[in-house]
C-alpha cells in the first residue's frame, strides 16, 4: 500500500515537472488556442451538411408542387417570398440577402471593437432566421443560393463559440475566427477547401495571412472533413469533358469572360438601384415587393421559361453534361433579371449559385452562336461561370478555383484564371466595387448599425 502511495506520488510530481517545462506551456497555449476552432469548424460541417440536405429538399418540393399543379405555383410563389421576407423582418433583419456583405461588415467593425454592432450581424438567430427564411423563398422557386448564407451561418456559428472561451485560455482575435469562420463556410458549402482559403485571403482579409494561416487551414479542413464525412467526396458539378483548339479558344474565352463581365458588373448596377430605390419603403411596401416580385417571377416561369426558378444549378448540368447544350437568349436574360429581384425582397438567401448559373447561360448561348459543340462548347460555359461570378465578386482567384474545384478540371486553371481577369477588368468599366462592398455600407454606418 505505501509503495502503491509513493509511486502516485511520484507519478504526480514527475507529471507536475514535465507540464511546467517552457516546451509543455506553450503547447498547452497552443492546445488551448486551437481546441475552439475544431470545435466550432465541427459544428459549421454539420450545420453546413444539414442546410444542405434541407435546401435540396425543398428545392425537390418546388419540382413536385410544379409538377402536380403547375398553376399552383402563381399563389405558392407569391406567398413564399412574403413569408421569407417576414421572418426576416420579424426575427432578425440582418439575416437578409446573402450574408457575406455582413462578415464583411463584422471584420471592419472588429477592428473598432464595436461588439455589440457584431452581435446584430452574427449570431445564432441569424443561423435560425437565415435557415427559415431561404427555405421558405426556394419553397417559392427563387433563383437564389445557399453559398452565401453558409458563410453567414457558419462565421455565426465560430462568434458564438469564440464568446463562449474562457478569460483564463489564451484567445486569439475576433478577426481570426470570423474569417476562418466564413472559409470553413464556404469549404463545407461547396465542397472546396481551396476555393475556401483563397476567399478568405482575396475578399476578406485585410491582415497578413500569417497571424491567422493556421486557424484557416484547421477550420478548412476539419469543416470539409464534416461535410465530406456524411455527404461523401463528391463534387458539386461532376466531371465534364472539356477541350480547347489552340489561340482560336483563347481568344473565345477572351470574348465570353468580357461579355460576363460586363453583364456582371450590370447586375451589380441593378441591385444597388433596387436597394437605393427601396430605401424608404415602409413595411407594407416591402410586403408589396416581395408579393410583387414572387408574381412576376411565377408568372414569367409558368407563361414563359421556368429556367428562371431555382439556384440554376440544373442549368449548369444540363450546360454541361448534356448534348443538348442551347440555351436561348431569352434565359440569359432572366438568370440575371430573376436573382437580382429576388435578392432585394427581403428574404434570406444568395448570388453565389445564380451568378454561376447566369455565366453558364452566357457561356452556352456564345457556343451555340459561335457553333462550338460538345467538349468546346464546356470550356466556354466553365469560363462564363468564373467569369460572371468574378464580376459580382470581384475576386478572380477565388471564382477561378471554386470551378476548378467543382469539376476536377487540372487542364484548363489557366484558362479559368485567364477569364477571371479578363472579367474582372471588364466589370470595372461598368462599377469599381464588389455587390459585396456596396452592401456593407448599409451595416457600418458612421455611429452606429441603422434601423432597417
Amino acid at each position: 500500500m505505501k509503495m502503491i502511495r509513493n509511486t502516485i506520488k511520484w507519478v504526480s510530481t514527475y507529471a507536475k515537472q514535465l507540464f511546467n517545462t517552457p516546451r509543455t506551456t506553450i503547447l498547452k497555449k497552443h492546445l488551448l488556442q486551437a481546441l475552439p476552432f475544431w470545435i466550432a469548424s465541427i459544428i459549421a460541417g454539420l450545420v453546413a451538411v444539414g442546410y444542405t440536405m434541407l435546401f435540396n429538399l425543398f428545392e425537390n418540393i418546388f419540382r413536385s408542387l410544379k409538377s402536380w399543379s403547375p398553376i399552383s405555383i402563381l399563389f405558392i410563389t407569391p406567398l413564399a417570398f412574403c413569408a421569407g421576407y417576414l421572418v426576416v423582418r420579424r426575427y432578425a433583419p440582418y439575416a437578409r440577402g446573402s450574408g457575406i456583405p455582413q462578415v464583411i461588415a463584422s471584420l471592419e467593425l472588429s477592428s473598432k471593437k464595436n461588439s455589440a454592432a457584431i452581435d446584430k450581424l452574427l449570431s445564432l438567430r441569424i443561423v435560425a432566421t437565415k435557415i427559415v427564411s431561404s427555405l421558405l423563398m426556394v419553397l417559392g422557386g427563387a433563383p437564389i443560393g445557399r453559398e452565401g448564407p453558409t458563410i453567414q451561418m457558419s462565421a455565426s456559428i465560430f462568434r458564438f463559440i469564440d464568446k463562449l472561451v474562457p478569460k483564463s485560455w489564451p484567445k486569439l482575435s475576433p478577426q481570426n475566427f470570423i474569417i476562418t469562420g466564413a472559409a470553413g463556410g464556404l469549404a463545407a458549402a461547396f465542397n472546396t477547401p481551396l476555393g475556401g482559403i483563397v476567399f478568405a485571403i482575396e475578399e476578406l482579409a485585410k491582415i497578413h495571412v500569417k497571424y491567422f494561416r493556421t486557424a484557416l487551414f484547421t477550420a478548412v479542413i476539419l469543416a470539409g472533413l464534416t461535410a465530406q464525412g456524411i455527404l461523401g467526396p463528391y463534387l458539386y458539378l461532376g466531371y465534364p469533358d472539356v477541350a480547347r483548339h489552340g489561340l482560336l479558344t483563347l481568344f473565345t474565352i477572351g470574348f465570353v469572360a468580357l461579355i460576363s463581365g460586363l453583364a456582371a458588373g450590370s447586375m451589380v448596377e441593378f441591385i444597388v438601384w433596387i436597394r437605393q430605390w427601396k430605401k424608404k419603403f415602409r413595411r407594407t411596401e416591402n410586403i408589396l415587393y416581395a408579393i410583387t416580385i414572387g408574381l412576376f417571377i411565377a408568372a414569367v416561369g409558368y407563361f414563359i421559361n421556368d429556367g428562371i426558378f431555382g439556384s440554376g444549378k440544373d442549368i449548369m448540368n444540363t450546360a454541361l453534361f448534356t448534348v443538348n447544350k442551347t440555351v436561348g437568349l431569352d434565359t440569359v436574360f432572366l438568370r440575371i433579371v430573376g436573382p437580382a429581384l429576388s435578392f432585394n425582397t427581403g428574404g434570406a438567401g444568395g448570388v453565389f449559385a445564380p451568378a454561376l448559373a447566369a455565366g453558364a447561360s452566357v457561356g452556352a448561348y456564345i457556343s451555340h452562336v459561335l457553333d462550338y459543340t460538345g467538349t468546346s462548347a464546356n470550356i466556354l460555359i466553365l469560363c462564363g461561370m468564373v467569369s460572371f461570378l468574378t464580376g459580382i465578386t470581384r475576386t478572380p482567384f477565388t471564382s477561378a478555383i471554386l470551378v476548378f474545384e467543382m469539376t476536377d478540371r487540372h487542364g484548363v486553371v489557366f484558362d479559368l484564371m485567364f477569364a477571371g481577369m479578363i472579367a474582372y477588368l471588364a466589370a470595372l468599366v461598368v462599377n469599381r466595387h464588389s455587390l459585396y462592398e456596396y452592401l456593407k455600407k448599409e451595416y457600418i454606418p458612421s455611429s452606429k448599425i441603422a434601423s432597417p
